[in-house]
């Protein structure tokens, strides 16, 4: 008996001591509650300097981690579903995911990326900025940067930048045209007529366009950037059109070149080329409160209940970049409406990766390429959950939306900085 109960008593321990080898397993499929929260548990442990684990295709992209109890305690204190697996559950896991037959792969995040976004600090605040309302959201932290810190070199210290929902074509948005809050364009325009002159510009577009430059700097040197909304489209706008003037008299007080058109540079752009740039401050019909035609917003017919865009599906073992960015429990994306919703495909060069468009449709919402040693994300509309925002509402409240696969699209580029620097085959 004493004999037996040895056997038991060893038993036990052995198991315990299984259970110590143990991993945390952050399932990304329908199991999760909270998915949004799953990639701020992630970012903590990498905060922590301990590996995570991306598992490509598996259960929509799940997280891996080597089990730890305040790992767990994160878990239950964030509303994260989690499951504790052993040894052996983590290699069967491992042996699915490597053979060659199934459309899956690991990525090995390493390192947290330092965190900035691109937005005003004083003046109107773009509260309403869906990757600010995210990033808090999912408890990641970061920094807040604007023209100032661009100018004096401070993204050296960041090794991602979100750009808000920003003009930098120097045209405050359009605000006069769009016939709308006056009173805020008057606001934002003496703000950055201050800011332009501290630095020695005698245009606020002139300033902008250092700034885009700066920020192009930054990705071409090996920093990631994601940019929504009006700041994807009038970012490349304003680096085409450095060697002339787009702005008319009522933002500069000088009217815009006549030959501005014909003056635009595509090859300093990240994604688009050969587009129009208009610059009647008070155009009317299609060309109401537009940039150029990039932006599709005014010439699309598509009802709410048919607008949604479909994700492709990349190969996780040859396209691992693109993988990553599309990774997410459904593959058909609710569409959104923004001051940019979605991207005229014949205007994106044919270097740009095209990962998410209405089937049927010559647009694109959320495409992908490099510059230089880094690399770039743009995501056409304002707010995932918000299908045509408008100034006077509140900001989303992301706890009633903590599934949502749009803004899953947003956090996918958030730990894609964290994956472990490899020879990539797109």
């Amino acid at each position: 008996m004493k004999y037996l109960r040895y056997l038991l008593t060893s038993a036990i321990l052995l198991w315990s001591a299984g259970l110590r080898a143990a991993s945390i397993l952050i399932p990304m499929d329908e199991a999760q509650k909270d998915h949004l929260k799953s990639y701020g548990i992630a970012f903590w442990v990498l905060k922590n300097e301990q590996e995570v684990d991306w598992l490509l295709n598996y259960r929509g992209g799940s997280f891996l981690t080597k089990y730890d109890s305040k790992t767990e305690n994160e878990c239950k204190i964030r509303g994260v579903s989690y499951e504790v697996i052993a040894d052996d559950q983590v290699a069967e896991i491992t042996a699915q995911i490597n053979d060659p037959s199934v459309n899956m792969d690991i990525v090995k995040l390493e390192k947290a990326p330092r965190m900035a976004v691109y937005s005003p600090k004083v003046g109107v605040k773009p509260a309403d900025d869906a990757v600010i309302l995210v990033l808090k959201y999912a408890e990641i932290p970061f920094d807040i940067v604007y023209d100032e810190e661009v100018l004096r070199g401070d993204l050296n210290k960041y090794d991602w930048l979100h750009l808000h929902h920003e003009d930098f074509t120097g045209q405050y948005s359009k605000e006069i045209n769009r016939g709308r809050n006056i009173q805020k364009f008057l606001q934002t325009k003496a703000i950055q007529e201050a800011t332009a002159k501290k630095f020695g510009y005698n245009k606020v577009s002139k300033m902008k366009l250092a700034v885009a430059q700066s920020i192009r700097d930054f990705c071409a040197g090996g920093g990631f950037l994601l940019a929504m909304c009006s700041g994807a489209d009038s970012f490349d706008i304003a680096l085409a059109a450095y060697k002339t003037d787009i702005v008319d008299a009522v933002y500069d007080g000088d009217p815009p070149d006549p030959m501005a058109q014909s003056k635009l540079d595509f090859s300093q752009t990240l994604a688009f080329q050969n587009f129009t740039v208009v610059t009647d401050p008070y155009a009317s019909g299609r060309e109401i409160g537009k940039f150029s035609n990039i932006d599709v917003s005014n010439t699309r017919h598509i009802r709410q209940a048919d607008d949604f865009f479909t994700l492709f599906d990349f190969s996780a073992k040859w396209d691992v970049v693109p993988s990553m960015l599309t990774q997410d429990h459904e593959r058909v994306i609710k569409g959104f409406m923004g001051l940019a919703t979605a991207f005229d495909k014949s205007k994106i060069k044919s270097t740009v990766t095209i990962m998410g468009e209405l089937k049927g449709a010559n647009e694109a919402r959320y495409i992908h390429g490099e510059y230089g040693k880094g690399q770039w994300t743009f995501y056409g509309g304002h707010d995932p959950e918000n299908y045509r925002y408008g100034t006077s509402e509140p900001p989303t409240d992301l706890s009633l939306h903590p599934n949502s696969p749009g803004y899953r699209l947003i956090l996918n580029n958030v730990l894609f900085p964290a994956a472990k620097r490899k020879k990539l085959k797109t």
